[in-house]
């Protein structure tokens, strides 16, 4: 690895591998992110305070005397060739070379400038996957706004639950989408929005298809208009602290409003940096795809591949449609590098028994990234059977709480079925047991970081006292990072994420991740997907597991026995369910995750609050007055 000769070489280093690095960057992170800095060529006035530790570990920031601009970061290149390739399920698609680029930002800067939009403001979009988005993200920063965003699935309450919270000055919207082959209308929407954000300056509506749309009322101006009233010059780049925010992301737990999570601009820049160009090998002139939206954290991963000058490939729709191909077929089309998706889509393509391998090059892809939920072994196994036997497959955890991974990918070493391979660079990982204590492979516990990190929010926004940040992160265990997941160390050094520990089952006083059951019920064919929850039942737990059945399968007796059979099988004994149900849907969140919590909140008959954040907030129904459970 470069990046290790050129440290050896300045620090009077051996490191000999990942393990190596990692420990030095842990060890010495003043040195570690100085290197990083250098190396992955961050454009800004680094200054010589790289890391401060403050009274307690959330006080700590890192490049406190530097300034930066991400948008200058992110506009790096310009030139003609491709910056963003888009393709929607409808067939349309739009190339932006580099030089495009900069000039619709140039001009979304104007008309923002010209609006009184300044720096600290909020610019919110309510819009697809689109390019578009994209550059309004970078234009924003440009001046020092502060951007959030959301997917245009969300109801007006979903989108008011966490835009009133934000007071945005200007919100861009899109007229309709697609998903599945259907049209779904925002403008309806459109007014009840409008009426809940009184700090709204002006509604910017992008039509999906350009066909003539006329917007409605003397506050919203058409995205074509917005974008005439000015000409093309070069982008004006207003130097920021290293921690000005950049994004407001948002919790996606349905236990209460969403929180909204301040990001810094140049902490999640180089933690990006480094994920991309140390831990996915990342190049100039790669092509990065990941399915996502704008909703989900692994977009403003996927937008931040710009700063290492790699084109980044959009898609907007259902992955499925209009066949389960769709995005191998994009793969082909537009020759991407790295391939991200979700586990839950890699075991959506093994059950649809489709093989890539054998209908379609892949020459060119030589990494698959999944997140989102634990990659089953099987998982893994598809992957190097039917897609492609020679690719990177990087398993990564982390979340939206640090806009970036905890555990991550190594590309210098082998893949281990069912394990990510390694803690992600610049982050001291510990899995620790309920007093505290260090545990070793094959102990599962909670998984924290000893360390501070660049890209730990800023605060919670409308936190003060900043009680609400330390509750969620670092009251657990005093001075170390909590994120709330079940893990445990391999034998390689690598790590398994359990589920959360928050939905930790606990039959017989023995904790349990769900991701062991999933890993075993939902690989059976007759399954389509599950949930498990943690039941309390006469002075004990009990394991009750919801299933819902592929295709013409029923839950009769016979397929409760096979999934028992299973599961003593190849977990154990008391991995098996006391219950087992089946029911027409389950809940998920807008960003594809099954909401273990919520049904839990219904089965013990509690309040399920912020039900906007569901994605199909009706499958709560089917979990009221069971009687199985009575």
């Amino acid at each position: 690895m470069d990046f290790a000769r050129k440290a050896e070489k300045r620090f009077n280093l051996e490191l000999r591998d990942y393990d190596a690095i990692h420990k030095w960057s842990t060890d010495s992170p003043k040195e570690f992110w100085t290197h990083a800095w250098d190396y992955l060529g961050v454009i800004g006035s680094k200054g010589s305070q790289v890391l401060t530790y403050g009274e307690s570990f959330q006080d700590s920031v890192f490049f406190s005397d530097s300034s930066i601009n991400v948008a200058e970061n992110l506009l790096r290149r310009n030139d003609q060739n491709q910056a963003i390739i888009w393709f929607s399920e409808t067939g349309d698609s739009l190339d932006l070379t580099w030089a495009e680029l900069h000039d619709q930002v140039s001009l979304i800067q104007q008309g923002l400038l010209e609006m009184g939009v300044t720096q600290g403001d909020c610019v919110a979009a309510w819009l697809p996957n689109r390019p578009e988005t994209i550059a309004i993200m970078i234009a924003a920063a440009s001046i020092g706004a502060i951007f959030t965003s959301a997917s245009p699935d969300f109801g007006a309450k979903g989108l008011l639950d966490r835009f009133t919270q934000v007071k945005p000055k200007v919100l861009f919207v899109t007229d309709r989408y697609s998903y599945g082959g259907k049209w779904f209308s925002c403008i309806n929407r459109l007014e009840d929005v409008e009426l809940g954000l009184p700090s709204l300056l002006r509604t910017i509506v992008v039509p999906y298809q350009n066909e003539g749309f006329q917007p409605i009322g003397d506050s919203r101006i058409i995205w074509n208009d917005f974008l005439s009233a000015h000409s093309p010059k070069p982008v004006e780049f207003f130097p920021q602290e290293f921690n000005h925010p950049w994004y407001i992301l948002y919790s996606s737990g349905t236990t209460g409003k969403p929180k909204c999570i301040v990001h810094r601009s140049g902490g999640v820049l180089i933690k990006h940096l480094v994920e991309h160009g140390l831990q996915c090998d990342i190049k100039p002139g790669d092509r990065v795809f990941y399915y996502t939206t704008a909703g989900w954290m692994m977009w403003n991963w996927l937008a931040s591949a710009l700063a290492s000058q790699a084109t980044v490939v959009l898609y907007d729709g259902s992955p499925f449609y209009p066949t389960p191909n769709s995005l191998f077929d994009l793969a082909d089309h537009t020759s991407i590098t790295l391939l991200g998706v979700s586990a839950k889509y890699i075991d959506s393509c093994a059950k649809a028994e489709i093989s890539p391998i054998e209908t379609h090059n892949l020459t060119s892809l030589r990494t698959i990234c999944s997140t989102g939920s634990t990659l089953a072994i099987e998982g893994f196994e598809y992957v190097y059977t039917h897609i492609k036997n020679d690719v990177h497959l990087q398993s990564m955890s982390g979340g939206t709480d640090l806009c970036g991974c905890l555990v991550a990918g190594d590309p210098t070493s082998p893949v281990h079925r069912g394990e990510i391979q390694k803690p992600a660079l610049g982050v001291g990982i510990e899995i620790l047991n309920e007093t505290g204590d260090s545990l070793r492979h094959g102990q599962q516990g909670e998984l924290v970081s000893a360390t501070p990190f660049p890209s730990m929010p800023i605060a919670f926004l409308n936190d003060e006292t900043g009680e609400k940040y330390r509750s969620a992160y670092f009251e657990k265990y005093e001075g170390k990072w909590h994120q709330g997941d079940f893990a445990e160390w391999t034998q390689t050094n690598g790590v398994i994420i359990h589920g959360r520990s928050d939905t930790t089952l606990n039959p017989g006083g023995v904790r349990i991740g769900t991701a062991e059951i999933y890993s075993v019920v939902d690989a059976l064919k007759e399954v389509h997907e599950s949930v498990v929850i943690n039941q309390e039942w006469n002075g004990d737990n009990r394991i009750v597991l919801f299933v819902t059945t592929s295709d013409t399968n029923e839950l009769n007796a016979e397929l409760k026995e096979k999934i028992k059979k299973a599961l003593r099988d190849q977990a154990s004994p008391r991995h098996v369910p006391a219950i087992i149900i089946s029911v027409p849907d389950l809940p998920r969140t807008r960003s594809g995750k099954l909401s273990e919590l919520a049904v839990k909140a219904v089965v013990e008959g509690t309040t399920v609050r912020n039900t906007e954040a569901l994605a199909n907030p009706e499958a709560l129904d089917y979990f009221k007055d069971l009687e199985e459970l009575q």
